[in-house]
């Protein structure tokens, strides 16, 4: 219902704004910008659509095999008592536990072609749990909220726009990253958790946390002592070579199993190829409302008014001209990408806005796309507190994000 809502908002705003510049500042190219901008968002949604459609196929089929080859239940059962009670509505030893921790540890690698078909797999097996089919249930948005999060062990590609727009140090970034998008995650545990009673204070939630934070210290101690070049050429290798052993060991485990791997694949690939057609309306849904938002005006007229009210209050207004890739984040990937760019390429990609415009895109992810295509794979409209935990998520990582760059570059 809340994303009924902020879809409708972005159309009426958007109209609003339009009719101001039109009527009071003789703006007569809006309305025709307006218009051209629905129909790129739709074929941009149709093509990103089109473009997941090779890769979920690929990864649900290699995901069948793992499934009837059992490693999915091993790892269902080795996470079960973390997940249990991050997830408590799903039954102990249930494979989908398997599912969510391989799309965490994909996106934690930023490996993301894997990430998404991986994450449409265990709403899928959520989807089976659920009892009132239109309705998100309070698993899903716990994994949507470790989703929108964001948390990234390596932002690779942000290092290298970095090294790309002629920063000295493109790896500068790394450290605040890291320490951003952890505290967005936990950020986002917390707030989930409180709106749906979860008791986070047990034994065995305190001691995975204190693990991921030593584990999290130790990988930067470890980079920190690393050239940018060795740095990037270890990690993309790391997370490519693990990449492929999960494939391998999904088809050796088939092969142990005695089951058909190509028949496997095949079954699991159909399945990938009816999900991304299943996602296509949501996509452009959310797509064009944004790109509607966009050629409006709202969002620079947005950007304009949060600085004059920080002017106002005598606040730094340093950041705020990073502003438009935290605002664009959450609606985004690739505009918040261009917005990112864009900092570096005007104020300097070693300048305070620079940076901070790096932290804020390496801090959280897509919240609404991700919203659009995993409740949209499963039919879900009603997404109950998803939103307000996604969104709340991604406000403690930019608020982290600034509070991180004044730190180590105010």
């Amino acid at each position: 219902m809340v994303l009924n809502y902020i879809w409708i908002a972005f159309f009426l705003i958007a109209f609003v704004i339009a009719v101001v510049r039109l009527i009071f500042f003789g703006d007569v190219e809006v309305f025709p910008n307006i218009m051209n901008s629905t129909f790129e968002t739709a074929k941009q949604g149709f093509e990103i659509s089109l473009g997941l459609t090779g890769v979920l196929s690929l990864w649900m089929g290699v995901m069948k095999i793992g499934e009837k080859g059992g490693v999915v239940n091993v790892l269902a059962r080795f996470l079960s008592p973390l997940f249990t009670r991050l997830f408590p509505d799903i039954p102990k030893n249930h494979p989908v536990y398997g599912n969510i921790f391989m799309n965490i540890a994909a996106n934690m690698l930023g490996l993301d072609n894997a990430a998404t078909p991986l994450g449409l797999k265990a709403m899928e097996g959520m989807q089976e749990l659920n009892a009132k089919k239109d309705t998100a249930t309070n698993p899903m948005i716990m994994f949507l909220v470790l989703n929108t999060s964001g948390l990234t062990l390596i932002p690779v590609s942000i290092m290298t726009y970095r090294f790309q727009c002629g920063a000295a140090q493109p790896t500068d970034i790394f450290v605040p990253i890291l320490i951003a998008t952890f505290i967005a995650t936990i950020a986002g545990i917390i707030i989930t958790a409180l709106y749906q009673h979860i008791n986070l204070l047990n034994r065995t939630i305190l001691l995975t946390l204190g693990g991921a934070i030593a584990l999290i210290a130790a990988l930067i101690g470890v980079f920190m002592q690393m050239e940018p070049e060795q740095m990037n050429a270890i990690s993309g290798t790391a997370a490519n070579v693990l990449l492929f052993s999960v494939i391998i060991t999904f088809i050796v485990a088939g092969m142990r199993k005695r089951i058909n791997v190509y028949d496997a694949f095949i079954e699991g690939a159909k399945e990938g190829f009816s999900t991304a057609v299943r996602i296509i309306p949501y996509l452009i849904a959310i797509l064009v409302a944004i790109g509607v938002f966009r050629a409006s005006g709202a969002m620079d007229w947005l950007i304009g008014g949060i600085r004059w009210c920080v002017e106002v209050t005598g606040v730094n207004a340093d950041w705020v001209g990073a502003l438009p890739t935290a605002i664009m984040k959450p609606l985004s990937g690739s505009g918040a990408r261009g917005m990112m760019v864009d900092a570096m390429n005007t104020y300097g990609a070693d300048s305070f806005i620079g940076r901070l415009s790096c932290i804020f895109q390496g801090s959280t992810d897509t919240t609404f796309y991700i919203l659009a295509v995993y409740f949209g794979s499963i039919g879900v409209s009603r997404t109950r507190h998803a939103v307000a935990c996604g969104l709340l998520a991604d406000l403690a990582g930019v608020v982290a994000a600034i509070g991180v760059c004044y730190l180590f570059f105010g």
